[in-house]
């Protein structure tokens, strides 16, 4: 049950990040037509900035699953084993550590932002934007968790969607 959970929300956040992709390409090209077509929309780029952001962090997450980021393996490759499966156990543990850190304070960021107006458009607040941080950084970690837990039961751990129980 909770893999085939996992899954669909794997599904659903690669295809929300390459929606917000596209849709910011489609708002920043509209932006420059209809400016070139005397007829600017100011707000094209903003919500382009508030795609960019939510964008950022789900696809990192995507590319962190995939083990796709990329990786200096220059002195490790070179570590026995055991070695470099502890070194990957410390890294992901660092990492967990920031990503709480960033977690709290995107947090708390949103939370005082709240009554600020995002660029200039009253309607909306800030906030949509910030809580971008708190929650990539949320999933982030229940990623990196996942592969610390691949890593302890000596699984590999390349495409964590895929294998979550």
């Amino acid at each position: 049950m909770a893999a085939s959970l996992y899954r669909r929300f794997c599904a659903v956040q690669a295809f929300v990040a390459a929606a917000l992709l596209v849709a910011m390409v489609g708002l920043i090209f509209l932006g420059g037509v209809a400016r070139m077509a005397g007829h600017p929309l100011n707000w094209t780029g903003d919500v382009a900035t508030a795609f960019f952001a939510w964008a950022c962090f789900l696809c990192a997450d995507v590319a962190w699953r995939r083990d796709s980021l990329m990786a200096v393996e220059v002195l490790t490759q070179h570590l026995p084993g055991a070695a470099r499966r502890w070194l990957r156990l410390a890294n992901h543990a660092l990492i967990c550590v920031f990503l709480l850190y960033v977690a709290g304070y995107g947090i708390y960021l949103s939370w005082i932002s709240r009554t600020r107006s995002f660029q200039g458009m009253p309607e909306v607040s800030y906030s949509w934007v910030t809580l971008s941080f708190p929650v990539g950084a949320l999933m982030l970690l229940v990623t990196t968790a996942l592969k610390m837990r691949d890593e302890l039961q000596g699984r590999a751990h390349a495409n964590v969607a895929l294998d979550v129980v």
